[in-house]
């Protein structure tokens, strides 16, 4: 039997595969997505029974800048694109390529971060705190949930990026990459959904 008889299995191994014939990381995340969507969708469905039921301060017509927010959630759904450069890049196990979209992805998410906070400050300026009303309530809570974890995208992706400049992802390592752009892609498609039903369609 030859050595490369023998190391054939240990290298199958590497990357065990369930019984649907994807890798045991795809799955678990897929799974992890799968119960996020019920978490959003809960907390988007509270929003939606409470904000129009304010009793005192500023309503959500009193209180939304459109404009601005639609240039945020632009630049969130445009760190998917890169986010897919990224993979393509880290595939061909082109590093500095990869450095650069991975890198450009987190700074998009660091601007969307940033534009809520400003956000949110301005909302406090004009009396809607969390505290204000259910509308408050339930607009913060869900807009700050996906900030959050838009953040943990967002060191994730840093990790990933560090890790290739010290040699530690190659080529080898796509998977986690990859596992990394699922995470990603569910937050933007998140935000479409939550953008939607909070800040364009009207209250009545």
């Amino acid at each position: 039997m030859t050595d490369a008889a023998l190391t054939a299995p240990a290298a199958v191994e590497e990357h065990e595969h369930t019984g649907t014939g994807l890798a045991n990381t795809k799955l678990g995340m897929w799974v992890f997505l799968a119960s996020e969507c019920l978490f959003f969708g809960a907390f988007i469905s509270a929003y939606l029974l409470y904000r129009g039921r304010v009793v005192e301060g500023p309503t959500p017509r009193d209180v939304y800048n459109i404009p601005f927010t639609s240039v945020t959630s632009f630049i969130l759904l445009m760190s998917s694109l890169t986010m897919v450069l990224a993979l393509a890049a880290i595939q061909r196990d082109d590093g500095r390529r990869f450095r650069v979209w991975i890198l450009a992805t987190a700074l998009f998410g660091l601007v969307f971060i940033g534009g809520q906070v400003y956000e949110f400050t301005e909302f406090y300026r004009e009396g809607l705190a969390l505290s204000t009303n259910v509308f408050g309530s339930s607009f913060f809570v869900l807009t700050g949930l996906h900030g959050a974890h838009v953040t943990a995208g967002i060191v994730w992706l840093l990790s990933l990026w560090a890790m290739n400049t010290t040699g530690k992802l190659g080529a080898a390592d796509a998977e986690k990459v990859e596992v990394a752009g699922l995470y990603w892609h569910f937050v933007d498609v998140v935000w479409i959904v939550i953008f939607t039903v909070v800040y364009l369609i009207p209250t009545g």
